[in-house]
């Protein structure tokens, strides 16, 4: 099965920037695949398609499978697995969101609350406690924020991301009420 030059092309760039997002090359390149083809995909159609080994496709679905990003369809009179992407993109982008928060944030928050418990004994302890506390903060509160975008429903992330840079003009209209205009704007 030959792709179309669009779908190559997309599939080519998305494993690329697969190892930028946590993935390997050809575990991006198959989701990517899954994402744009019409229609649920097995694993030798995929093996086939992509010009990869049945045994890298095995060990790529077990990784996707691992972020819960696949959803596996049946037909009757075929005993193979059919894979495809969840059809609401909202739905991957929450899955990701969550599951980098498990693999990277979680621990990260684990260990810095571990050393914030931690008495400091000299000077240089309690300043590195002092920085290790803001920094705790800070990735506590974004993740809480992206814990409630990522709870809202599709058709509200759609909306939310169509206020797009409105949202933030609500806070230059808020410090230019306060008198606390930017440097650029005082000019």
């Amino acid at each position: 099965m030959k792709l179309s030059t669009k779908i190559e092309a997309f599939v080519s760039h998305f494993g690329e920037m697969g190892s930028r997002w946590g993935f390997n090359r050809t575990v991006g390149q198959m989701y990517a695949l899954l994402m744009v083809y019409n229609r649920p995909l097995n694993a030798d159609e995929m093996a086939e398609m992509l010009s990869i080994s049945r045994s890298n496709v095995s060990m790529g679905l077990k990784e996707l499978h691992s972020w819960r990003l696949l959803k596996v369809t049946h037909y009757p009179g075929d005993r193979k697995e059919y894979y495809r992407a969840p059809e609401d993109i909202f739905e991957v982008a929450r899955i990701v969101l969550e599951e980098r928060h498990k693999r990277e944030v979680a621990p990260t928050l684990t260990m810095l609350r571990q050393e914030i418990m931690r008495e400091p004994v000299s000077e240089e302890g309690k300043h590195a406690q002092k920085r290790m506390t803001e920094i705790y903060e800070l990735i506590d509160g974004v993740s809480k924020a992206v814990d409630e975008v990522a709870g809202l429903s599709s058709k509200d992330l759609a909306k939310m991301m169509k206020l797009g840079s409105g949202v933030a003009s609500v806070f230059n209209f808020k410090d230019r009420l306060l008198g606390k205009a930017k440097d650029s704007e005082e000019e």
